[in-house]
């Protein structure tokens, strides 16, 4: 989603910036662990400080993980964002400038490690078997095994994140869950869809294709030709561009006119990279707009009848199911969100908090909001914050089974 996250390589990254800062870039310099990178070694070592390269199993899922000088005996697992299907599998950038992720959690004692996932793209499922495999192949190579081990996810991280604590309670001891589409996945495919058809009906002939049915020829030239019309459109016609945003809610930054270039950018980008990627993997087409009635247009009846209908395959829609949270928590999740998300909608938060209240699990569950427009775009304080609030709430869930 370059709409994409202020924090590293996030799921749902967009064309404009697509490496953010995740977790705890919080605070200090970097410091701590090495970073020499080692060969796995026999079961059962004790860790020392330095990093090591290695696969999982037989998915050709790498990970990384860097032990500081002066383990605190916790882990920190990174779930990293959406990775478009054409890049090459790689390992998230560990480096923000001249920071590395790595060192900086390991400079606050924790252990990190990351994975790349067996596969690029629309991937949450896989990547959430991907983390747990980690866990345990950690587990498998040191010891003591970690006292603690959290997930830190953003963007579709975050979604990975919410659902390795939902189906994988027995690994973790909590996670961190930001900017993820963790309350609907089908409502997001939806997003992303509906922002395309309605678009296309103020926008017509700016974009070949459909919100269905995107040409190579727009992925190879969205750079150079496509991103360009889009802005240039909008600039051009802004009473079109106000409608979009209303018929559509993707949010702006009031104060920041390029924000509406930059919030239909980001979740076109979406559309234009992910559309192939997401019917492939959920065996068809999985967008579904064919009773939806559109409004906030000058002329809601002439939109609705000009705005090009798509009726989803049932199998896609219900392969969408994998993707689903569940809302039942039995270990701590906090979440943290930007009001003003263009790319994950906001209305995320609601949705997952009222699934956990279903499921009788709202005590296991912290949301924190942060009133800002954009993809992830956190302060340090802010990420600090929330995890300390997930490592307050692990240590007092602990202290409270020892007392038992």
């Amino acid at each position: 989603m370059d709409g994409r996250c202020r924090v590293i390589r996030l799921l749902f990254p967009s064309p404009a910036s697509r490496r953010f800062l995740p977790l705890l870039l919080l605070i200090a310099a970097a410091c701590g662990g090495s970073s020499n990178v080692e060969s796995p070694p026999d079961d059962g070592e004790t860790p020392v400080a330095g990093c090591l390269d290695g696969t999982l199993g037989a998915a050709p899922a790498l990970y990384r993980v860097c032990f500081p000088a002066r383990w605190n005996g916790d882990l920190v697992i990174y779930a990293h964002g959406y990775v478009g299907p054409r890049e090459s599998l790689a390992l998230p950038d560990d480096r923000i400038g001249q920071v590395s992720i790595s060192s900086v959690v390991n400079g606050l004692g924790y252990a990190f490690a990351t994975t790349s996932y067996r596969a690029n793209g629309l991937v949450a499922a896989d990547a959430v078997e991907d983390v747990a495999g980690l866990t345990e192949e950690i587990r498998r190579l040191y010891r003591p095994d970690p006292t603690h081990t959290y997930v830190v996810g953003f963007s579709e991280g975050g979604l990975v994140a919410a659902l390795a604590v939902e189906r994988h309670a027995d690994l973790f001891a909590g996670a961190l869950a930001a900017c993820g589409p963790i309350g609907d996945f089908r409502r997001q495919i939806d997003y992303f869809g509906d922002f395309r058809v309605v678009f296309d009906y103020f926008f017509p002939g700016v974009l070949p294709g459909s919100a269905v049915e995107i040409p190579d020829s727009v992925q190879a030239h969205w750079s150079d030709r496509y991103a360009p019309a889009v802005t240039g459109a909008l600039g051009l016609n802004p009473p079109a561009s106000r409608q979009l945003l209303a018929v559509t809610g993707a949010p702006v930054d009031a104060a920041d006119p390029q924000s509406i270039g930059e919030t239909a950018v980001g979740i076109l980008w979406y559309n234009i990279f992910a559309t192939d990627d997401a019917q492939q993997r959920l065996g068809g087409q999985p967008y579904e707009n064919a009773g939806r009635v559109y409004s906030g247009s000058e002329d809601d009846a002439a939109l609705n009848a000009g705005v090009a209908r798509h009726a989803a395959d049932a199998a896609a829609r219900s392969n969408v199911d994998r993707l689903q949270t569940s809302g039942q928590l039995s270990i701590p999740l906090v979440t943290l969100h930007t009001t003003g998300d263009p790319i994950v909608p906001f209305l995320h938060e609601s949705l997952y908090a009222d699934k956990a209240a279903a499921a009788g699990a709202s005590g296991f569950l912290e949301q924190r909001a942060v009133t800002r427009y954009g993809h992830c775009v956190f302060q340090q304080d802010e990420l600090l914050g929330a995890f300390d609030v997930l490592v307050g709430r692990v240590t007092a869930s602990t202290l409270r089974l020892a007392r038992r």
